[in-house]
């Protein structure tokens, strides 16, 4: 039987989407560039994650992407410990976004209209989330955090969404039969 399960995760967290527009498939020279920066980023940030775990560095908070291709350009879904830490990276002169941010914009003055780039930030408060993964592999905030059964957080997503993972020990037997 396949279980209905949930992420792991308690407390507040930051989710950035990114991404760049291509508006001028055509210049190859100017966008090239920019979807080249994101990878570095990336590869820079899942280091410095690995490189915590083992006490060498400092934690910058990233705690994972996913990348979606759509027919205008790429998106990066990261998630991260807080806003503050994605303000912090972003602002390091001797991290990977800084100069490639710099490089962008020097760039698009040039040619304002071949590429474009783009980011939301969300704060999301503890409390404040909630999910289900069944019969999926893991992916989005379960997969950057862990996943546990529903059950342990609630059956209902409007149980999950205020909800603390609970432990085992005080989940009722059963719970996870009453499908929703």
């Amino acid at each position: 039987m396949v279980e209905r399960l949930t992420h792991s995760h308690d407390g507040e967290l930051a989710v950035l989407l990114i991404g760049m527009t291509v508006n001028r498939p055509w210049r190859p020279d100017q966008w090239l560039p920019v979807a080249r920066a994101m990878p570095r980023m990336i590869t820079e940030l899942y280091a410095n994650k690995a490189a915590a775990e083992r006490g060498e560095q400092e934690w910058l908070g990233f705690l994972g992407a996913r990348s979606l291709v759509g027919g205008r350009g790429p998106t990066v879904v990261q998630y991260w410990r807080s806003a503050e830490d994605i303000y912090r990276y972003a602002g390091d002169v001797g991290r990977e976004h800084r100069p490639a941010w710099k490089a962008f914009y020097e760039r698009a003055r040039r040619h304002p209209d071949a590429v474009g780039v783009w980011h939301e930030t969300y704060a999301v408060p503890a409390g404040g989330h909630e999910s289900i993964y069944f019969g999926t592999p893991p992916m989005g905030l379960g997969a950057v955090t862990g996943l546990v059964p529903v059950r342990r957080r609630g059956e209902t997503a409007r149980e999950r969404i205020s909800s603390r993972v609970r432990p085992e020990a005080e989940v009722g037997p059963g719970s996870e039969a009453r499908g929703r």
